[in-house]
């Protein structure tokens, strides 16, 4: 494994261990961490089949460091006054924050679909990861409500972190779906020679 993924990886583990210390509520704790024990758990198993860029490692670390926190101190209890005073905002936003790097996984899945010659088309390669990153967005949303109505109902509104809001769900898959394409656009410019070149393939003329 290359330094920076597996420097990654051990800064998770360190962080989830510390982490997983008295939590605020272990029930949240549970359910916020899974998802990203998961995600973890099939980039190691996968890593021998298909490596992602270092670039790529970097963005998608963002969403498990901040979930990581998110689950232990509960998201909406996590220390982030200083960006709530700053902006001027009633609630803490760093739920925000945290479904905007969702979108961050556009740029391996737009990654994975380059390399291994997937789509031919460009419009394809950049619209199929925001598509799928706001139907994932959409998923988890359904999944959280599952989980808080069935859960324990103090640890089932810690989960959705809605703070009141009854357009919360809404307003996070907006942010998936706005770092969906931010990922996108900085994937561009990033491969951007390559890009060219399977827009070029596509325009050679069939053999015969």
């Amino acid at each position: 494994m290359r330094r920076l993924p597996l420097c990654l990886l051990a800064a998770y583990l360190g962080l989830f261990a510390y982490l997983a210390i008295e939590p605020y509520d272990r029930a949240v704790w549970w359910a916020e961490n899974l998802p990203i024990m998961l995600i973890v758990a099939g980039l190691v198993l996968t890593y021998r089949w298909f490596a992602f860029s270092n670039t790529a490692y970097v963005l998608m670390a963002a969403l498990i460091g901040l979930h990581t926190i998110g689950g232990h101190f509960t998201f909406e209890r996590v220390p982030f006054d200083w960006f709530t005073d700053f902006f001027g905002f009633e609630r803490n936003h760093y739920d925000r924050i945290a479904h905007f790097t969702v979108g961050f996984y556009a740029y391996p899945l737009a990654e994975w679909l380059l390399r291994r010659r997937l789509v031919l088309s460009r419009t394809v390669l950049f619209l199929f990861p925001i598509c799928f990153i706001l139907a994932v967005a959409g998923v988890y949303e359904i999944l959280e409500w599952l989980y808080a109505i069935s859960a324990d109902p103090e640890a089932g509104i810690a989960v959705l972190g809605s703070q009141g809001d009854i357009w919360d769900a809404q307003k996070d898959m907006l942010a998936d779906g706005l770092g969906a394409i931010a990922a996108v656009i900085f994937f561009a410019l990033i491969n951007g020679r390559e890009v060219k070149a399977l827009t070029a393939q596509q325009d050679l003329p069939a053999a015969g």
